[in-house]
């Protein structure tokens, strides 16, 4: 069955906010800016990043708040149908708490090991949060895995191996962070996701049953996020730490303030925060839009596309250097992560295949029918709603 226009629109959207998302997070890193001491310095501040994040998740939120409120007032029960609506509204938002913290915890993190390493290696090995997800189940959802999604974890497992070791040895010829600095950003990427399994397993044991709305959660995730991570700035300001941990003047965790005069003293650092802020809100609602008007496999399969036009721009921006041993670490990350979820890529390749075929048919039928009704070309957005 072809996608309509609207499924393609959706798809498009997650991939491309995505990969800006990641993208401008590695940009802000990359540039300098003059900070509270009147230096010119690299722009090292994760856990104001992270902030960001969180912010973009309350756009989410507010969204979903003016949607509903637009569909209420038409009084039609259109909120009842409307199918990023659809959910639960009767729930206590504290219970979206811990895995705000997981989520903020994890978040600040990985954004530090993007301070040190590629930004195509940290969305490739985003990919071990199956492996810990899949542990993590067993331990506290008792779910047996069979010998397919094992097998898938033995293949990411053998892709990060191989993803971290292209990293070490690229690293040993590039960059102002040396391979040390490279391997230590991995590293952290890696115990950040064992973080975020913690997340979605908690998620799927207390917060699933409920039913709520995908946005309103990620919104109430972000604003529990904001909150806490904005508390924790204050002690941040006073603990001190070591390269490379840290690149503001006073050499403490983190210093918002000197955060904000380099934001000011460079337009294009607020461009870069901002692609952070704008991109995550609308890769979450496509995200979200993609798993009920799709599938969540096809999220996943879009998720690995992001991760390929990451990798493809990071090259072409020589942010990082060619290694072959990226595209075998790539190649056994999405094979893992394909047997794990039980896609088989014919199939696939098949369905963009008659994609790309209807879409070129479409495009020839407006041409050929410029004289007929302009009601034959309207879309259907109805399909296989699942909850994400």
């Amino acid at each position: 069955m072809a996608w309509t226009k609207f499924q393609v629109l959706l798809a498009v959207v997650m991939v491309v906010t995505g990969s800006i998302n990641t993208l401008s997070t590695k940009w802000a890193d990359k540039m300098t800016s003059v900070g509270s001491d009147g230096v010119d310095r690299p722009f090292v501040h994760p856990f104001l990043q992270a902030c960001g994040m969180f912010m973009g998740e309350i756009l989410c939120l507010i969204a979903f708040r003016i949607i509903y409120a637009c569909a209420v007032r038409r009084g039609d029960n259109s909120e009842h149908e409307i199918t990023i609506l659809r959910g639960n509204q009767n729930f206590n938002p504290l219970i979206f708490l811990p895995p705000a913290l997981c989520d903020m915890t994890a978040t600040s993190i990985m954004y530090i090991g993007l301070n040190l390493t590629y930004a195509s290696s940290f969305q490739m090995l985003r990919g071990s949060v199956i492996v810990f997800t899949g542990m993590l189940s067993v331990a506290f959802l008792q779910r047996v895995l069979k010998w397919r999604e094992w097998s898938g974890i033995g293949f990411i497992i053998s892709g990060l191996a191989v993803v971290g070791l292209s990293d070490f040895v690229s690293g040993a010829h590039q960059g102002s962070h040396g391979p040390n600095d490279i391997i230590t950003g991995d590293e952290l990427i890696i115990i950040a996701q064992v973080i975020t399994a913690t997340q979605m397993v908690y998620e799927e044991k207390f917060i699933n049953k409920h039913n709520i709305p995908a946005l309103q959660a990620v919104g109430w995730e972000g604003i529990f996020g904001l909150s806490a991570l904005g508390l924790l700035l204050v002690p941040f300001y006073y603990i001190k730490v070591g390269a490379p941990f840290s690149g503001n003047p006073r050499g403490v965790l983190e210093d918002p303030i000197d955060g904000l005069i380099q934001l000011r003293n460079n337009p294009w650092l607020i461009c870069a925060f901002l692609g952070t802020v704008f991109s995550i809100a609308f890769f979450n609602f496509a995200g979200v839009s993609v798993t009920k008007e799709l599938s969540a496999t096809t999220r996943m399969v879009l998720d690995s596309v992001r991760t390929l036009v990451i990798w493809a721009v990071t090259l072409a921006l020589r942010w990082q250097a060619f290694h072959y041993l990226q595209i075998v670490g790539f190649s056994l990350l999405i094979l893992g992560m394909c047997i794990y979820n039980k896609i088989t890529l014919i199939p696939c390749i098949r369905k963009l295949d008659s994609l790309c075929r209807s879409s070129v048919d479409n495009s020839d039928t407006d041409v050929l029918v410029t004289s007929t009704p302009a009601s034959e070309a309207t879309d259907t957005e109805d399909g296989d709603h699942s909850h994400a």
